[in-house]
């Protein structure tokens, strides 16, 4: 508490001040900053002046000074009458623990900021940036960065992003597993929770964050979602069909894309992020550099006329080289789930012309992947050697062949994808071999 040695000689009565008094004061004189003390709040008090501007104050001995001093708690308006009270008696509080309340502010300034800086949102950021895409966007370090990026941010960030990540815990990260298995998505559940650990453990190896334990170190993948049984789904020659009409009627990018995925056999991410800089159209070569590839090393894909004649059909922009944009280039495509459900749509209907009854015609569920299974199967079906057929979809060399095979294969892998083409049109387009392999509905990004 103050004594009355420590007030200024000059310090007027006391009042208890009032929102009505502060508002009936007028300007001090000129060059007067004079102090009306607060009768409820020892050193509190409002100063006012020459041009009216009112300030709240506490005058105190602070912790480390001789001398009473006036210190700002803030203009009035922007706190009000209360508010100042309330702070000036935390002050008070502080004092008498020895505590300099501009410190203590500092202090919490600081631990805000921390808190900012290592909130899930903040963390995932720097993962993300650091770990996942890397310093240039167009050439992600991880070969399915977008993927990676576009999941955590949708699943993860925004549920959590202001929260501290220490606050994150085993029940928070199983009711975003629960919600994907719930809609569906038990393959995609076990990518969340790969995806979630290596967040966390990363975090706590950098060493940075306050963080020291996992939440997930103990969550086993077979305990919480289920054991991940593989996937055996391979399109019919009916639902190829549906595919290849429904593709047709789709706007450009996802029309396209998908056929070329059924026509090449290749991955999701490999077709989706193609750029032109890999493509030699006169050649008719494809090569994916390595950094895009699942086995870290390039694959040549050859390509067969029709594939061709899609590459050909597909608009050229002046922002960015990538085939399959919204962005006129400048990004590929990253989101499938509304293009999914289309070409569901489209596919349904396709199965359920001409039926008796097309309510009791339906669309087993599957997966984009899917395409990639039917391609190698139907491979199996036709005159090509099993490791041809294994290099077409750039499955790895097992033994003796990685090491001491460096053949390329170019040749063997064209004839390869031309019987799967020639067979792949006789389904789809029974009555002309190349039907309507590059009529899309017409869009532009």
């Amino acid at each position: 508490m103050l004594s009355r040695t420590d007030r200024p000689e000059n310090q007027p009565v006391k009042k208890t001040l009032t929102d009505r008094l502060l508002k009936s004061l007028k300007p001090a004189a000129p060059g007067k900053r004079p102090i009306i003390w607060d009768a409820v709040v020892p050193g509190f008090g409002i100063r006012n002046t020459d041009r009216g501007h009112l300030t709240f104050v506490l005058g105190a001995r602070f912790p480390g000074t001789k001398h009473f001093t006036p210190r700002e708690l803030g203009e009035y308006g922007a706190l009000t009458l209360e508010q100042a009270r309330d702070r000036a008696r935390e002050w008070l509080d502080l004092i008498v623990k020895g505590v300099d309340p501009r410190a203590h502010s500092d202090d919490l300034k600081l631990v805000e900021q921390r808190r900012r800086e290592n909130s899930f949102e903040a963390v995932a950021n720097e993962f993300i940036r650091l770990n996942v895409i890397g310093p240039d966007p167009a050439k992600p370090k991880q070969r399915k960065g977008r993927e990676v990026e576009r999941d955590v941010r949708r699943e993860f960030i925004a549920r959590w992003g202001k929260r501290p990540i220490t606050a994150i815990t085993a029940h928070d990260v199983i009711a975003v597993l629960d919600d994907a298995v719930a809609r569906g998505s038990p393959y995609q559940a076990h990518n969340l929770l790969g995806y979630v650990r290596r967040i966390f453990n990363w975090a706590i190896a950098r060493g940075v964050y306050g963080i020291d334990r996992s939440p997930v170190d103990r969550m086993r993948p077979g305990d919480v979602i289920g054991k991940k049984a593989l996937r055996t789904r391979v399109l019919t020659d009916a639902e190829l069909h549906a595919l290849w009409q429904g593709t047709g009627r789709m706007a450009y990018p996802y029309g396209p894309l998908f056929r070329m995925l059924a026509l090449t056999g290749q991955r999701k991410s490999e077709v989706a992020e193609a750029r032109w800089g890999e493509f030699d159209i006169r050649g008719a070569l494809w090569q994916i550099p390595r950094g895009r590839m699942k086995g870290d090393a390039p694959h040549i894909v050859p390509l067969t006329p029709e594939a061709t004649a899609i590459l050909e059909s597909l608009p050229r922009f002046d922002r960015g080289d990538f085939l399959f944009s919204a962005t006129f280039g400048e990004q590929p495509v990253n989101g499938f789930s509304k293009s999914k459900a289309r070409l569901d749509q489209l596919m349904l209907a396709e199965l359920r012309k001409g039926a008796d009854d097309p309510k009791k015609i339906t669309l087993d569920e599957w997966v984009i992947h899917d395409i990639r299974r039917t391609v190698r199967t139907r491979l199996s079906a036709l005159p090509i050697p099993d490791l041809v057929r294994e290099l077409v979809i750039a499955h790895a060399q097992r033994g003796l062949h990685k090491v001491y095979d460096q053949h390329s294969y170019i040749n063997e892998k064209r004839r390869a994808l031309e019987l799967w083409t020639d067979r792949l049109l006789r389904i789809v387009e029974p009555r002309s071999l190349i039907g309507n392999v590059v009529t899309f509905a017409q869009a532009h990004p």
